[in-house]
């Protein structure tokens, strides 16, 4: 596996909510810093809605050595939006590549579900429940979805070309058929669950197969037990306000830090056993989930995929100088990336 990865959030954005309330250009250096040192990482997927916060995380990580998949990630954004932020940020992009960045730029993450005008809906929610409502119709739904998803993306490509001249890719929902013939990379978001456990590990082999090389994003689970039986829906135990700002959970569960890092490490053995190009787990730390140990109801970070638990008061003790503290989660990456060095060096 050449490429590991972590992912970064500097701010997924929506109406009337922001993921990442506090942004500083020290912070992020020491957390890419930490990224690249104590996780062992050489790349990182900086994934964000505001075109300058992408661009400063993007200079830091360049700058500690780290590859770059510049990702800009739009939520309920219509085509227009859509095409302005990338056009936006593939000029920041290609700015930091002239230096003599490692830039991949991915046009988009999970756009049919995420935004407007593939799918009938409101919300991701509802867009998924139109697309998989009926079963009989989910075969003809995911081909509509699909042609109207590779029209835009064609669109989304010259618009991103006519600024940055690196690699391309386009962070897929596994029912989405991509174009990938105007595409570097295959990048998929692919998370197991129990009900495709036994043909999850062919599945990744198949995917592999074919002729470009892959790269798996998007893959993580909560911080309950029994949240990876449902990894891609383990984060809606949380009741949200009419901005989707998380308020509380919303009944009792068990808190398994250890469940969430068997499910990363597992993941990453059966990707890099297939042949996979890299993994971007998902992801280090989402500020709007902390943790509360002393308010089950408020600890929102039962229900936060972030392989580091966010704390609203004081400093952590593994670093002194973050907000945050490592969870089991944080310990498994590292140790499965370190391993793959040592292995490395010793051939």
């Amino acid at each position: 596996m050449r490429i590991k990865g972590m992912t970064y959030d500097t701010g997924f954005i929506r109406p009337g909510n922001c993921s990442r309330e506090h942004f500083d250009p020290a912070t992020v250096r020491r957390e890419l810093t930490i990224i690249r040192d104590d996780l062992h990482c050489n790349a990182v997927h900086i994934v964000g809605g505001d075109p300058g916060r992408l661009e400063l995380a993007a200079q830091c990580a360049a700058e500690l050595g780290l590859a770059v998949w510049f990702s800009p990630y739009p939520l309920e954004l219509d085509r227009h939006q859509m095409l302005e932020l990338f056009a936006d940020c593939a000029q920041r992009a290609e700015r930091l590549r002239r230096q003599g960045a490692d830039v991949v730029f991915v046009t988009g993450v999970e756009l049919t579900v995420m935004n407007p005008g593939f799918v009938p809906g409101n919300d991701p929610a509802e867009r998924v429940a139109a697309l998989v409502s009926d079963p009989k119709l989910r075969a003809e739904n995911f081909a509509g979805v699909s042609a109207r998803l590779n029209d835009f993306l064609a669109e989304a490509v010259a618009v991103v070309r006519e600024h940055f001249a690196g690699p391309l890719t386009y962070a897929c929902i596994p029912f989405e058929r991509v174009d990938w013939s105007q595409f570097d990379y295959v990048a998929v978001e692919l998370m197991r669950t129990a009900e495709v456990q036994d043909r999850f590990v062919d599945a990744v082999r198949n995917l592999v197969a074919q002729p470009k090389p892959v790269v798996i994003t998007g893959f993580g689970t909560a911080t309950w037990k029994g949240s990876a039986d449902i990894a891609p829906r383990s984060m809606e135990i949380v009741d949200c306000d009419e901005h989707g700002r998380p308020l509380r959970i919303n009944g009792d569960y068990v808190r398994d830090e250890e469940g969430q890092a068997t499910y990363l490490r597992e993941l990453l053995e059966i990707y890099d056993e297939a042949g996979v190009e890299g993994t971007f787990p998902f992801l280090f730390a989402l500020e709007s989930y902390p943790h509360r140990p002393d308010d089950p109801e408020r600890d929102l970070d039962l229900a936060g995929v972030g392989i580091v638990k966010v704390l609203e008061n004081g400093r952590g003790e593994t670093y002194p100088d973050m907000a945050w503290e490592p969870k089991a989660a944080f310990t498994a990456v590292a140790d499965y990336y370190r391993k793959q060095d040592d292995r490395r060096r010793s051939r």
